[in-house]
């Protein structure tokens, strides 16, 4: 009798268990969005939400910070901030010591050059008959939610990605897209990859024949409201701003002006014309690649500029920064509320994120506020380190390449010379710690023995990549910057960024614990329900899922 009791009692309980299950398989695929839009920004400080708050209008900025979870409180850790590293970290949940995209460029020593991220001859130009196609992301050796979610949904879900930028269309698109487009400022077009793309689309064709960068850049650069508003800023002829060129500092800016000047298409992508355009190519995306139309989820990822390779320029408190803000913004509440009414807002789930903030201009902090920064003459730096090792070790060329921060020394002949390589490098970090704007300077021996560190060289050592990384990293004090004598540089040394998740699923909520940009992976495949990548090293921001 007890037997059968026991047996009624476990037959019970499993169509029971089964039933629940069942239920939450189905209630879980039932809240699945079937569109996750992706807005990027580069170069975004968190601040720049509160500052210029007033401002904004309700459908963009706000209608994410007030109706969505807004993480407060997340940083990017890594030794090198640019849009290229920051993409790369933020799609793939991993730090660059294994994804591998240590910066925007590294030296090859097999090749005995430096190499671009994305740069691939093996792949041509789809869209233009230029060189700035021939890219893909191979270089990217993990895997990015992207690509996990076309694994997972067996090739049924769409990926497609639009920046400006092709490092940050490429890296967010991933490895397995639909499709990845960026900018080309020699042919002013919209173009690709043939890694993605084999024939170019006829929507992405007769949008490039609108030829928007030479129609826009012909509109002067005006501010949106009266400049007299603009009490966010400082005043729009402020003395310490360089301006482009070093000269043109105010408004207007005239555009095509500054075209003639760099014989391309270049300044236009500092402008808010060119937000826009990125903003009207992908509703044109959005309506002509079938996103949306299955149970499948799809994933589009549109990334804005603050200024691109001007950001430093003119920096945070100016005033060409609010007018290009109040501009995105409502670029953004375009873009929100066209995918609503397209898709349904309770279909929709909306990310914002920042792949790098900014830092204000040496001077300005100089000046302004007394603080105890200044600029870090990379050159100068380089040339006495050779001077000291040709002292120590007899004339030679002993550093093969430098840049950001990092040294190269040669191998081959410090081996020719029957020299010590760890020697010669401790030599070198040594002598660069001693320049009063280093903060800390590590060799590539010191940092392949890895370490748990926190704080101060935790960004060091996630950050070194073992055939990548120079033979000695170092880092600058907070708020120096480096400096070189003919090459423009887009350094910040902040890594607060903003991340607002928005739509499907989403409780409106302030979270303020501290997360890293690894953290954005787990979060975001938790709420499209798939897989977490394998070698994701963020954790889930749970308060994100509650419901």
């Amino acid at each position: 009798m007890r037997a059968v009791v026991f047996l009624l009692l476990f037959t019970i309980l499993f169509v029971f268990s089964n039933t629940i299950s069942a239920q939450q398989k189905t209630d879980l695929h039932k809240n699945k969005p079937k569109v996750v839009i992706g807005i990027v920004v580069e170069n975004m400080r968190p601040d720049y939400i509160q500052r210029y708050w007033n401002k904004f209008q309700n459908n963009g900025f706000k209608k994410l910070y007030t109706q969505g979870a807004v993480c407060s409180n997340v940083h990017l850790s890594q030794h090198i901030q640019n849009y290229a590293t920051g993409t790369a970290t933020l799609f793939s949940g991993i730090n660059p010591s294994i994804h591998g995209i240590i910066d925007k460029t590294w030296y090859d020593r097999l090749k005995n050059k430096e190499m671009e991220c994305t740069e691939d001859d093996y792949y041509f130009t789809v869209g233009a008959d230029t060189d700035a196609g021939n890219a893909s992301p191979v270089k990217l050796l993990s895997t990015t939610i992207t690509d996990v979610l076309k694994i997972y949904s067996q090739g049924k879900s769409k990926v497609f990605s639009a920046a400006l930028n092709r490092e940050t269309a490429i890296f967010s698109a991933g490895h397995a897209a639909d499709g990845a487009y960026w900018f080309d400022i020699e042919s002013g077009r919209m173009i690709s990859s043939s890694f993605y793309i084999n024939t170019f689309p006829d929507w992405v064709r007769l949008f490039n024949s609108e030829n928007y960068a030479e129609m826009y850049s012909y509109r002067t650069w005006t501010t949106l409201l009266p400049e007299a508003t603009y009490t966010e800023s400082l005043r729009d002829d402020y003395l310490l701003e360089r301006g482009y060129f070093g000269e043109f500092n105010t408004f207007p800016h005239n555009i095509s002006k500054y075209l003639k000047r760099t014989e391309n298409f270049k300044p236009f992508k500092t402008t808010p014309s060119a937000n826009l355009m990125i903003k009207d190519f992908t509703l044109k995306m959005l309506e002509s690649e079938d996103i949306g139309t299955d149970e499948h989820t799809d994933f589009v990822t549109t990334v804005f500029s603050s200024m691109d390779y001007e950001n430093n320029s003119f920096g945070p408190a100016s005033l060409e920064m609010e007018d290009t803000y109040l501009y995105l913004d409502k670029y953004i509440g375009e873009l929100i509320d066209s995918a609503e009414t397209r898709f349904g807002k309770e279909n929709i789930l909306f990310f914002l994120v920042g792949n790098t903030s900014a830092s204000y201009p040496v001077n300005y902090l100089k000046e302004e506020f007394n603080l105890p920064v200044d600029n870090f003459n990379v050159e100068s730096a380089i040339a006495l380190l050779t001077s000291f090792l040709n002292i120590t070790y007899g004339e030679n060329k002993w550093i093969e390449h430098y840049a950001d921060l990092q040294v190269y020394l040669d191998h081959d002949l410090i081996k020719k010379q029957k020299l010590d390589l760890d020697e010669i490098r401790n030599v070198s970090s040594n002598f660069i710690n001693q320049f009063e704007g280093v903060q800390i300077s590590l060799t590539s021996h010191q940092l392949e023995r890895g370490s748990a560190a926190n704080g101060l060289l935790e960004m060091l050592y996630k950050s070194y990549a073992k055939n990548r990384s120079g033979d000695f990293l170092f880092m600058l004090k907070e708020g120096w910057q480096p400096i070189y004598k003919f090459k423009k540089v887009n350094y910040t040394d902040q890594s607060h960024i903003p991340l607002v998740f928005y739509g499907s699923q989403i409780q409106p909520q302030k979270i303020k614990e501290r997360y890293n940009g690894i953290d954005f992976v787990p979060t975001i495949a938790e709420l499209l329900s798939i897989p977490i990548p394998d070698k994701c090293q963020g954790e889930i921001i749970d308060q994100v899922l509650v419901k």
